[in-house]
């Protein structure tokens, strides 16, 4: 019999990937505060995500999930949640007219402040401190005083979080979003690209398509498809105290919801089947996420599924496999068989960015070919297993950053120290995101015309 659920239920199981909070006290008073502060989401978007990802276990949408590592309190202005908005925009038009269906967009923003560590501690030099877990725990700056977690984080979070949603729902439904825009700013990368003659067969198509749907009498005044989109957000569910302090039940649903995001995650440091992650949102109605790593066995993924849906709950859980581009094919082809031969319905994203880290200069920072060589295999393996690929997650920026290596620009080690930003993971810059994305579009079509060349075989 399944043990009985509450928000609180996973205080009494283990846990990995907390902070050590010095005043107990301190901490309770700031989970009482936030959970006198309004949900940051609502149910019924929630429902709506769910159901725009059974869309996706279907195979009739296609999903494009990205945004920072980890968000910073120190880089939050509008600027920077426009840029970053813009080139999910843009990469979801082209992922869209690659995939020939809906592209449902969901944000790594408004409230991914918080990253599990591979070590409790870090060392300069002589001197060990406790590692930098987020913005929402303690200070990046490498002192005593800033490392120490710190519970009144959490309320500038929430607050920060509240203001980046406002803006991005301002920018989804008043105009910002337009799909005409959207289009200039790809037409705009793909002129300055040194891969331009790569892309302009794909642009020039899209341009194409949406002259003849303004031709039909569709423009911006009279489809709002064409000047709205819908955006969600999401994070990793890592700092409990702060997840359960903004639960909610609804009294419409009549379900629990986690309010700080549309979507939640778990992530490979903390998906233990009795652990508190994995207890905390099984009894959440939200669409959820998993991810998984190379140490993944079958018959615990198999078991997880069942943990974490057990209805079997078409959108209810996404599978966001990160393998690394040497171990894709190996690792994940016997997992996704067994997924599929147990009849568990779920969505499958490709994260090529966390097992493609490597160290180069004393930057951390991931290289270009080996994220897009990780996206081909995974096509590779979800197309031998008949099952569906279904999107991919990304970590990205829509700043002009340069932490990742290769790309058009062919950016190398020595280029790194140019404009490396990030606090945690590096990120794909804007024009290696939009890279990627008419890449992945290839890609789509690719393996949308199999079958149906094969069916043309099949016929003759």
């Amino acid at each position: 019999m399944a043990r009985d659920w509450r928000p609180s239920s996973w205080r009494q199981m283990p846990i990995r990937q907390v902070p050590e909070y010095l005043d107990p006290a301190a901490l309770a008073a700031m989970e009482s505060k936030v959970a006198s502060f309004p949900p940051l989401v609502f149910a019924g978007e929630c429902e709506r995500l769910k159901a725009a990802l059974a869309e996706a276990a279907e195979g009739r949408a296609f999903v494009l999930q990205g945004g920072d590592c980890a968000e910073s309190f120190a880089d939050f202005n509008a600027n920077t949640i426009r840029d970053t908005f813009k080139v999910l925009l843009q990469m979801a038009v082209v992922l869209t007219f690659g995939a020939g269906m809906p592209v449902v967009k969901l944000g790594r923003m408004a409230g991914q402040f918080a990253k599990p560590r591979s070590s409790d501690v870090e060392k300069l030099g002589d001197v060990t401190l406790p590692s930098y877990r987020g913005d929402i725990i303690n200070g990046a700056e490498f002192t005593s005083e800033a490392r120490v977690p710190d519970p009144k984080r959490m309320e500038f979070a929430y607050l920060q979080s509240a203001a980046t949603l406002n803006l991005l729902r301002a920018f989804a439904t008043g105009g910002f979003a337009d799909l005409h825009q959207v289009h200039r700013w790809n037409l705009d990368f793909v002129a300055r690209s040194p891969l331009a003659a790569q892309y302009e067969g794909l642009a020039a198509r899209i341009d194409e398509t949406l002259r003849f749907m303004a031709a039909c009498g569709m423009n911006s005044d009279n489809a709002p498809q064409i000047r709205e989109t819908a955006f969600y957000t999401s994070h990793e569910s890592l700092l409990l105290p702060y997840e359960e302090a903004l639960t909610r039940e609804s009294s419409t649903h009549l379900k629990t919801y986690a309010c700080s995001a549309h979507f939640l995650w778990i992530g490979d440091r903390t998906r233990q089947p009795d652990g508190a992650h994995v207890e905390f949102l099984r009894g959440v109605a939200n669409p959820i996420g998993m991810k998984v790593g190379p140490s993944m066995e079958a018959s615990e993924l198999l078991r997880l599924t069942e943990i974490l849906n057990p209805a079997n709950e078409p959108g209810r859980l996404t599978l966001i496999a990160r393998m690394g581009a040497d171990k894709v094919e190996a690792k994940l082809a016997p997992l996704v068989r067994a997924v599929t031969e147990a009849g568990r319905k779920v969505v499958w994203l490709s994260d090529p960015m966390h097992g493609n880290t490597t160290t180069q200069g004393g930057y951390k920072t991931r290289n270009f070919d080996a994220i897009l060589n990780e996206v081909k295999g995974f096509f590779d393996v979800m197309s031998a297993e008949g099952a569906l690929a279904g999107g991919v997650h990304v970590e990205m920026t829509g700043r002009d950053v340069t932490e990742c290596t290769g790309g058009a620009r062919k950016l190398t080690a020595a280029d790194l120290a140019e404009n490396y930003a990030t606090f945690c993971d590096p990120r794909l810059n804007a024009e290696q995101s939009l890279e990627l994305a008419f890449l992945i579009a290839e890609e789509l079509k690719a393996h949308r015309a199999r079958p149906e060349r094969e069916l043309v075989r099949a016929a003759q």
